[in-house]
């Protein structure tokens, strides 16, 4: 029996509340149900295949399961729930009204749709299936359709992800007679983006400090939740260090507060930083570097042109490739150092404004060169081998990573056309160090001298005036170039080339001539010789004169030969004349 037909016992108080209440289920049930009536009933008991619902009637109503389009829905009845349904027909043997849960969804489906569309509202529904070109949408029992264009605000990448999730939508189009309708989430997400918009821009201030959660994360930045509209958070922005991932620091899900560095309403773009929360280490870079201080550092990154060192987060310098080693050969980075060593570096300059710092890596360590001058002086005898060969001389190693210059004109006191006419790579040689400049990063080195200056014994032993062996080696307009001795040369000017006077000295001379000259000027300092055919051949000719003088001042006669056999032996009278055969 249903609850209107059980009365207050006799000896109960009835109050006006009860008499009201009694009253509208009397006239309740007094009501004619039709079939197709909408009405609301209480669950009284769920059964493996029925719900029983008090109706505030005679008899009881009764729901199949069926009815029930999920079976979530099923399971979600409890007694004492109150659902709608409509009267579909009376079980005359049963004596029970069959209720129809599913038209009453229905055609409250119908009323909410048809006001959603007249009203631009939003109506709730769940993505039943995938077909050609779009999906199918329960709307409280009614099946919609949602267009692909209409499925997000962007085109769906996974659309069979959609199938059973519930969403809101906009009705575009709808039938009452047809019960057909065309809905679209799209327009309810632009339409939520836009409300969110409005309130996320309106509460946003350059500089100010907001609150966010981090959405995504890509190579070049961070995008952030600020309520609906995503900031961008550039990975220059997120820390004064330099960052290779923003995964280093962020992950996706985590709160954050960021800094609203610059926002543009109308393209809806926001940009957000991290690292403004702290004050930028650049501005006190000058009180903690000074020039030729050393500091540590980590090596960040190798290029071509250098190495970056962190000296602390957000603070880099940059070792230079000419200052990584003291070896004047080019030496890639990558040779010297490795990314992620610690290394000790020397502070060369210092630009807060630019935002630079210059480091040393060489700098730390004596300049090889000093050392080499400590160890060495100018006139030592070294040995190494011969590294390299060039037009202008060749480059020995002096000491490991050091290589000094044998210029060709130190090779040898002859001349000599190419350096290689005397030396080749890899020859084990001794040579003397002439002078080493540390400024100028040289090292200069003799062979020749090895022997001894020649020049040197040459002006001690020689003197104007002397007679000398010469052999022409170069002729020239203004006289020719004649050695004296192998490594020393001098020169006989078109003044002093012979008695008669010579215009072009290569008509009247040849290269390798051999001929005698006359030293007629010294110059020591310079290492100069002026040399004469002219002079030499007066010489020449005085000396056979005063050879041909001698020896007619030493000729005997007749007379003074007699006198001397004479002398040897004895008078011609004592002796006796040899008689002829």
């Amino acid at each position: 029996m249903s609850e209107l037909k059980k009365l207050p016992d006799k000896d109960e108080k009835i109050t006006s509340e009860d008499y009201e209440n009694l009253l509208d289920k009397y006239q309740f049930s007094t009501k004619e149900l039709t079939p197709g009536k909408p009405i609301r009933g209480r669950i009284i008991k769920v059964t493996p295949t029925h719900i029983l619902l008090d109706i505030g009637h005679k008899s009881e109503g009764l729901v199949p399961l069926d009815e029930f389009g999920e079976e979530d829905d099923f399971k979600a009845c409890k007694p004492g729930q109150e659902i709608e349904a409509i009267v579909d027909r009376t079980d005359a043997k049963e004596g029970y009204l069959i209720l129809s849960k599913k038209r009453a969804d229905m055609l409250r489906a119908l009323d909410h749709l048809e006001k959603a569309f007249n009203t631009q509202g939003f109506i709730s529904g769940r993505i039943a299936e995938r077909n050609k070109n779009g999906f199918m949408v329960n709307v409280g029992g009614i099946q919609t359709f949602l267009p692909d264009s209409h499925a997000d605000i962007r085109p769906v990448r996974e659309p069979d992800k959609l199938v059973g999730q519930s969403f809101k939508f906009r009705v575009i189009k709808f039938d009452r007679k047809t019960e057909n309708a065309v809905i679209s989430r799209k327009l309810f997400l632009q339409d939520e983006r836009e409300k969110k918009r409005r309130r996320v821009f309106g509460k946003l201030v350059k500089g100010e400090k907001i609150k966010g959660q981090i959405k995504s994360l890509t190579s070049f930045g961070a995008f952030v939740d600020l309520g609906g509209i995503e900031g961008l958070l550039h990975i220059s922005d997120m820390s004064w260090g330099k960052l290779g991932h923003p995964s280093e620091i962020f992950h996706t899900g985590q709160e954050v507060e960021v800094v609203v560095l610059d926002f543009n309403e109308k393209d809806e773009k926001i940009s957000l930083g991290t690292k403004q929360l702290t004050e930028d280490p650049w501005k006190s870079v000058k009180e903690k570097y000074a020039v030729g201080q050393k500091v540590k550092g980590k090596v960040v990154s190798l290029t071509d042109f250098g190495a970056f060192v962190e000296l602390e987060k957000g603070v880099e310098g940059l070792v230079h490739i000419s200052d990584l080693t003291w070896s004047r050969k080019i030496v890639h980075p990558k040779k010297v150092l490795q990314q992620g060593q610690e290394v000790e570096v020397n502070v060369l300059d210092v630009n807060p404004d630019t935002k630079r710092i210059s480091l040393g890596l060489k700098q730390v360590t004596p300049h090889p060169l000093e050392v080499l001058k400590q160890k060495y002086s100018a006139g030592a005898r070294i040995k190494g081998p011969i590294t390299s060969i060039t037009d202008f001389g060749a480059f020995m190693e002096v000491d490991k990573g050091i290589e000094g210059l044998i210029h060709i004109s130190d090779i040898s006191w002859e001349k000599i056309r190419h350096p290689s006419d005397k030396l080749k790579i890899g020859d084990e040689i001794e040579a003397v160090i002439l002078n080493i400049d540390v400024d100028k990063q040289k090292v200069s080195l003799g062979i020749k001298q090895l022997a001894g200056d020649i020049w040197e014994d040459f002006f001690s032993r020689q003197k104007t005036g002397d007679l000398v062996k010469v052999k022409i080696v170069r002729i020239a307009d203004f006289g020719v170039f004649v050695e004296i001795l192998p490594g020393i040369e001098g020169v006989v000017f078109l003044s002093e080339l012979d008695e008669k006077k010579i215009d072009t000295p290569s008509e009247s001379f040849s290269l390798g001539e051999e001929r005698t000259a006359k030293i007629i000027k010294l110059n020591a300092k310079d290492k100069k010789i002026s040399l004469s055919f002219r002079q030499a051949q007066f010489d020449l000719q005085r000396q056979e004169y005063k050879k041909f003088v001698q020896s007619q001042d030493n000729r005997h006669t007749l007379g003074d030969i007699m006198k001397d056999q004479l002398k040897n032996f004895g008078s011609p009278k004592n002796q006796t004349p040899k008689k002829e055969d």
